[in-house]
């Protein structure tokens, strides 16, 4: 009785949202390459209940108050829950709400993209992940760091978020963008430099604010053009974009937990290590067009999806843009954070049960991160260790990231 009572639950809400929670992504469009063939078995009837069931008791206690955002569960690219709560302007009484088409600033799961794109002009022979970055950067002053180094975060340099507001660094009324850092560094740079590069990992937001450079110079485009190109466009990714100012007056501001706006600040402006803003249907469709095989090759995304970070053994690791958790049973999951001011987002990936959780927030709605716990719905990710209890807490590493290097 238990269970059929949640069921009608489940339901009342899901009709109340008005949104259709178990439907494939759209097939018809053939020139989309998320529409490209990618076959995977239909959900049974009683699989999609028990999934359902589950993810609402779960996501109904993680995020029973106050979550701003969206909640989107998928298995073998059907959703299975999907939410949407809050408002887009919060505290506004005429604000939209927030539904399918509200674009969430990604905060660090931007990464997720940069790496991609400067591993998609890898493939395209443009540039090679194992080549120095001076190539691409002039005037940078350290020699021996290369663009893999930059991807796995092995880079040695420190977090511009933490070097660059010092008494004679920027003037905070103007923006701060990823040219200025790279003149920042030169003009800086012995207060940026840390470990000897490839030395060990170290979570730092200046190695993805390069990347986007990089990507502007070996494709010849601005870096939201070529994401939009190359990714957004294709894979017909409609709410999705790469922030700038002259966006601003229509996109989703950020708030802290009481209902108070984050001001623009002069970091704002930095991408590459953030400031995608996407929805979460459509960071599925950007999950099933990874896993596809139509996007890049299988040698590419095996390279992606390598551990690079530890110095011995571990469960947490870091590949080419994406972090994860080495189950001691086998099982990788890949996954990446995001925190950029009250944006917090996570967006879990579980490769061999063609699963997809992700959970976006911008009420500083820290608890999107245990989503990660619901892994265990799908396979056996917990394996009676403290390998997700550890991590419920875990940042982005916009600010104040813990390191685990050694």
């Amino acid at each position: 009785m238990k269970t059929i009572c949640s069921y009608v639950l489940v339901l009342t809400f899901l009709s109340a949202c008005g949104q259709p929670t178990a439907q494939p992504l759209s097939k018809q469009e053939p020139d989309s390459l998320a529409s490209a063939p990618h076959e995977q078995p239909a959900l049974s009837p009683e699989e999609f209940h028990h999934y359902s069931i589950y993810a609402a008791h779960f996501f109904d206690s993680l995020l029973k108050r106050n979550f701003n955002g969206e909640v989107l569960v998928a298995k073998n690219g059907e959703i299975v829950y999907e939410r949407y709560a809050g408002t887009k302007y919060i505290g506004n009484k005429n604000s939209p709400v927030v539904d399918e088409h509200t674009a969430l600033h990604l905060a660090s799961v931007s990464k997720t993209f940069t790496a991609m794109a400067v591993l998609k002009l890898w493939e395209d022979g443009k540039l090679s992940i194992e080549e120095d970055i001076t190539k691409y950067l002039p005037g940078f002053p350290y020699q021996g760091i290369t663009i893999k180094m930059l991807l796995s975060q092995r880079s040695g340099l420190h977090n511009y978020v933490h070097y660059v507001p010092t008494p004679r660094g920027w003037n905070r009324k103007d923006f701060f963008t990823n040219g200025d850092l790279l003149q920042y560094i030169i003009t800086h740079k012995n207060e940026v430099r840390g470990a000897q590069p490839g030395r060990h990992f170290e979570y730092c937001n200046t190695n993805y604010a390069l990347l986007a450079l990089i990507i502007e110079k070996a494709s010849g485009e601005a870096y939201p053009q070529y994401l939009s190109k190359t990714f957004f466009e294709p894979l017909q990714m409609k709410d999705t974009y790469v922030f700038d100012l002259s966006k601003l007056p229509t996109a989703t501001m950020s708030y802290k937990a009481n209902r108070r706006q984050y001001p623009m600040e002069y970091l704002d402006a930095v991408y590459g290590d953030k400031n995608v803003y996407s929805t979460a249907r459509d960071l599925l469709k950007w999950d099933e067009a990874l896993r596809s095989g139509n996007l890049f090759t299988q040698a590419v995304l095996d390279s992606a999806y390598m551990p690079y970070s530890f110095e011995k053994p571990g469960k947490r690791n870091y590949g080419l843009g994406w972090r994860m958790l080495l189950i001691p049973n086998g099982k990788k999951l890949v996954y990446h954070n995001g925190w950029w001011h009250g944006n917090r987002a996570a967006f879990v990936r579980l490769l061999n049960e063609n699963a997809t959780i992700i959970a976006l927030s911008n009420n500083d709605c820290a608890r999107v991160y245990a989503s990660k716990k619901l892994s265990n719905l799908f396979g056996d990710y917990r394996q009676g260790n403290e390998t997700f209890d550890e991590l419920d807490n875990e940042q982005s590493g916009m600010r104040g990231e813990p390191k685990f290097k050694k």
